[in-house]
Order: C-alpha cells, then sequence, then structure tokens
C-alpha cells in the first residue's frame, strides 16, 4: 500500500480514527488512557518494534521513522489526530510532522516536569527517559521553562538516561510474568545512580517516568524508591488534550459509539507480532485478532 499525503481534511468528517504511534509496545500505555478517555472512538495503533528502541537511534532515522509510519497511516483513512506516544519521537521529530502535515493534528508526550515541580515538597526531582530524549533540544527548552515558570521556587532535576531499559521492557513481553530478573537488575541500576529517595531535604520525593514504556514497570520503581515516592507519568494528560482538540475541530459530539470491539482498534506491530499480541493481552485485555503483522520495506535499519 503506497503512502498517501491528503491534502485537506473535512472537519465534519466523523469517519475518522485517532492514530497513535510509538517505537514500540510503550505506547499502549497511551492508548489505554485514550481508549479510557473517549471510549466510543476508533483507533489504530502502531508499535514500530522493529526498529526500537527509538532512544539510541540517531536524530534521522527517529525522523525518517516517525515520517513512514504517519504516511501509512493516513494512507488508511482520514486521521482525526495522531498522538506521538513516544517521547523520543516528540523531542526530534514532531515539529518537522507538523510542519509537512499542517492540517493533521498531532499530540506529544512530553516529560511530566512542571507537574512535578509542582508537586515536590523537597524541591527535587527524578526524571528518568532515553539519551534521545534527554539529550534533545525541544527537552531542554522544556526543563528551561519549567524552571524559570516556577521562579521563585528553586527546583533541582536529577536526569538519568536508562540505556536498554525500553528494550528489556519490550523482550518482557516474550517471557512469563515472574520473569524480570532483567527489568529488575535495570531499574535498581539506575534507581541507585540517581541518589537517595525520601522526604528528607535534598533527597528525591518525585520521579518522572520519561518514556512511555517504564509505566508497564512502575511496580518495581515504586518498590525500589519508596511508597512514599510519587511517580508520574503523561498518558491521562495526552488523552485530555487529545480529546479536547478533537472536540474543538469537529465542533459536534464524538463519533462511533455503535461500533464493535473489532471495529474501534486495530493494532499494527513491524517486529514480533506474537509480542504485540501478548503485550496487548497483558496490558490492555485486548484479543490477538486485533493485532496485524506490518510491512517494513520502505526503510532498514542502519
Amino acid at each position: 500500500m503506497a503512502p498517501i499525503k491528503p491534502t485537506t481534511q473535512n472537519a465534519s468528517d466523523l469517519e475518522g480514527v485517532i492514530g497513535v504511534f510509538d517505537s514500540g509496545i510503550g505506547g499502549l500505555s497511551v492508548l489505554k488512557a485514550l481508549r479510557a478517555e473517549m471510549p466510543q472512538e476508533r483507533f489504530i495503533y502502531w508499535a514500530d518494534s522493529g526498529f526500537a528502541p527509538y532512544g539510541e537511534r540517531t536524530d534521522d532515522f527517529v525522523i525518517a521513522r516517525s515520517h513512514d509510519i504517519t504516511a501509512k497511516l493516513l494512507a488508511r483513512g482520514r486521521l482525526k489526530a495522531l498522538v506521538v506516544a513516544c517521547n523520543t519521537a516528540t523531542a526530534v521529530a514532531i515539529e518537522s510532522l507538523r510542519a509537512e502535515y499542517p492540517l493533521v493534528p498531532f499530540i506529544g508526550v512530553e516529560p511530566a516536569l512542571k507537574p512535578a515541580l509542582v508537586q515536590t515538597q523537597t524541591g527535587c526531582v527524578g526524571v528518568m527517559g532515553t539519551q534521545g530524549t534527554l539529550n534533545s533540544s525541544r527537552f531542554e527548552k522544556l526543563l528551561q521553562t519549567v524552571q524559570k515558570d516556577a521562579l521563585p521556587k528553586q527546583g533541582h532535576f536529577v536526569l538519568q538516561a536508562c540505556k536498554g531499559l525500553a528494550l528489556a521492557i519490550e523482550k518482557q513481553t516474550e517471557k512469563s510474568f515472574n520473569d524480570t530478573a532483567e527489568i529488575a537488575h535495570l531499574c535498581a541500576k539506575y534507581v541507585q545512580s540517581m541518589g537517595s529517595f525520601g522526604h528528607a531535604t535534598s533527597q528525591i520525593d518525585t520521579l518522572v517516568l520519561g518514556c512511555t514504556h517504564y509505566i508497564f514497570v512502575q511496580d518495581i520503581l515504586q518498590n525500589l524508591v519508596g511508597p512514599e515516592v510519587q511517580l508520574l507519568s503523561t498518558g491521562e494528560a495526552v488523552a485530555k488534550q487529545t480529546k479536547r482538540l478533537i472536540t474543538q475541530a469537529n465542533e459536534v459530539p464524538l463519533a462511533h459509539s455503535h461500533s464493535s470491539e473489532s471495529e474501534k482498534i486495530e493494532l499494527w506491530t513491524t517486529g514480533a507480532l506474537s509480542s504485540l499480541q501478548s503485550a496487548a493481552l497483558r496490558w490492555l485485555g485486548l484479543p490477538p485478532e486485533l493485532c496485524h503483522q506490518a510491512t517494513t520495506q520502505s526503510l532498514s535499519p542502519p
């Protein structure tokens, strides 16, 4: 199926879908929040697991993949909105996507720095993310803006790049529920590197999960940092923002309340189909028949 770039989008056309993509299965956490916020809507999810993780790729590669996926999703029909459910892709590619497709509402995900700074009592916030996200100019601008807007309140952010963690979470879908040794080791390694957690002076009392994959290991992270430390992710905020944009664009009630489960959602992957099926069943309770194998002929790994 050749990519198609639409020249128009009919704002009153309700027969569209909400597209969601991520470098892998991490964006399922955002999809879960989107479906909870808008159960009547139709969704198409793209897990680019054949090229994951984006956080350890070059910016040019992530931009190329993001454009390729967007073209493929648009080729399947009208998109009411496209959610870039990946912190790295948001950081390095969303502006070029908006420039290339000005009629498509793009919603990105960013680490919850502002809510964390509002919430922290010690003034010390930890941020776990991929190297690609934390090294991006977009993240640096976000960090500077949040700190400036918070003045005179002072905040200290402890940034921790978590190489290999997103990939380990991807691979977890192929293992049993109890086989979490690799993930537990990586989580412990990075939490320890960040310093002390708690509510005492100079301790980290708030931890931002700056990768959509990390929400799936929040129980492990919570056990490591202690029950008094608050973990923050972005799924619910993204879902609410997406609903606002769609409602404003269409100026009519949201559609598809009559659709069956199989008509409301389809999931695609460039990786192993069995992995996506396992993840969708494990974390969203979706049956395997909603998952499909995508081709990777348009781009190959460097």
